[in-house]
């Protein structure tokens, strides 16, 4: 058997988390059984789904790059193939119209919840032999089976076992003659020969009445996997209060492709002790019976600490692709100054996302007019004046531009002038750089460049005349 997995998301907002680790999952399980992975918009609901919500999934599942064999589908477009089917399930009986007026469900429901009952519909038009005209309004219904059980063996959490009496007679088409979510699901995944269902934990109500659906169409009931949900760091339901919950809000906040994945693989799924994984480990050993019925927690500590990994490990010239959209959305002219490469390697260690990595880059491409004004305050006064003269006169002399002869420049003037290191190089980070935090000071002169650190130098010195006259 040929295995074959979907992702199904409703278009009315971004790719979330919860949604993203779904399709993570569906996609591992295709992958790793060499099956395929289905892509299918689910917009029945008219009124919410948005062509900006179906380009936000497509965005999100690229820059995933969890790419799909089939699809994208969309409901929209197959109502004819849904009201074939139900058509068909009137003639077989398996269906039958429903006449009762909004009025009398809204009665039955309140007299039905005020006698503590669970509210249902009570079966009225199920077996009714009055005559109704042609254009009379109606639904129509789901002959649900009134006796026995639907039992299926979820991969995640075991057997689930739901009594038939406990579902009432599911509207499968609307009196406008659209038909509804959970009746198209189930044609779907008949049509598109879906094998396994992997999806959240807030589907389980719905597995019940789709297998009685599929069993009474004669068709093959897939296999079912709940996935828990996930849990913001306060233990609730992670929402739009916890900050990005959208997938492309962690592309805008400096996060890498990979460092998601791997985050969102071990959100209730685990190997052994195992922390750090390629997609090419996951694809290899993922399995469904490993993935843990608990909710899981968003730690976004985590996620950061995974997210630097990612940035000193993989290669630089990949990185730098990424880096590259986060360095225009900053308008930063690259034109002079280290290759995009050259500044992972430079910024790496210091930065924990690509966006912090942008923002704090700018001094080695662009000329500033001030200086940081605690730095400056600090180490621009008068006695650097002669360290840094004497160390601007040795870089000037440099004739192979290299950061070891620009540290033997530094270590030079510190030797000269019998003071520490720190003498000479504080304010010389706070002359090129124009603040008092940079990488290694050797490097970061050196990416900066000869001629453009000598005139920074200048423009310190400058500062520090215009201080001196000030008294």
């Amino acid at each position: 058997m040929k295995i074959k997995t979907r992702f199904a998301p409703s278009p009315t907002g971004y790719l979330h988390v919860g949604g993203a680790r779904t399709a993570l999952y569906s996609w591992l399980y295709a992958r790793h059984n060499k099956g395929e992975f289905v892509l299918r918009i689910e917009d029945t609901d008219l009124e919410r789904s948005t062509p900006e919500a179906i380009a936000a999934i497509m965005d999100g599942m690229n820059w995933l790059n969890l790419d799909w064999d089939e699809g994208p589908y969309y409901q929209t477009k197959r109502f004819d193939r849904y009201n074939q089917v139900i058509d068909e399930m009137l003639e077989a009986n398996t269906a039958y119209r429903c006449y009762c007026s909004k009025e009398r469900l809204e009665t039955l429901r309140e007299t039905q919840m005020e006698n503590g009952e669970k509210p249902r519909y009570d079966g009225r038009c199920r077996d009714s032999h009055e005559h109704h005209s042609d254009d009379e309004p109606c639904v129509v219904r789901f002959r649900n089976p009134q006796e026995g059980s639907v039992i299926f063996d979820d991969q995640i959490r075991g057997p689930i076992e739901f009594s038939n009496q406990e579902l009432d007679d599911l509207i499968i088409r609307r009196t406008d003659g659209s038909p509804t979510y959970n009746f198209c699901v189930v044609i779907d995944d008949w049509d598109m020969e879906i094998t396994h269902v992997i999806r959240g934990e807030d589907h389980i109500n719905n597995t019940p009445r789709q297998i009685n659906i599929l069993k009474a169409i004669g068709a093959q009931v897939p296999v079912y996997a709940h996935v828990s949900m996930i849990l913001g760091d306060d233990g609730k339901k992670l929402s739009k209060r916890h900050g990005a919950v959208g997938v492309m809000q962690y592309r805008d906040d400096g996060y890498l492709p990979e460092a998601l994945l791997n985050y969102l693989v071990r959100m209730g799924w685990a190997h052994g002790d195992q922390e750090i994984f390629s997609v090419a480990e996951m694809t290899e050993l993922f399995r469904l019976d490993a993935v843990s019925k608990s909710a899981s927690a968003f730690n976004t500590e985590k996620l950061q600490w995974l997210n630097h990994h990612y940035i000193n490990t993989l290669p630089a010239d990949y990185v730098a692709t990424q880096l590259q959209w986060h360095i225009e959305q900053q308008n930063i002219n690259t034109a002079t100054g280290p290759s995009l490469a050259e500044l992972v390697g430079l910024l790496g260690e210091r930065c924990k996302t690509l966006k912090e990595m942008a923002e704090s880059c700018r001094y080695f491409y662009e000329d500033f007019a001030e200086f940081d004004a605690d730095a400056a305050k600090k180490h621009l006064r008068p006695v650097a004046r002669q360290p840094l003269e004497t160390v601007s006169a040795k870089l000037a002399a440099i004739t192979d531009w290299t950061a070891e002869n620009v540290h033997h420049a530094i270590q030079a003037t510190a030797d000269e002038l019998e003071v520490g290191m720190g003498k000479v190089g504080m304010p010389l980070r706070v002359a090129v750089t124009g603040a008092g935090q940079s990488p290694a000071l050797d490097v970061t002169v050196c990416a900066i460049g000869q001629q453009r650190s000598i005139a920074r130098i200048e423009q310190a010195l400058a500062f520090i005349a215009t201080r001196e006259a000030q008294g």
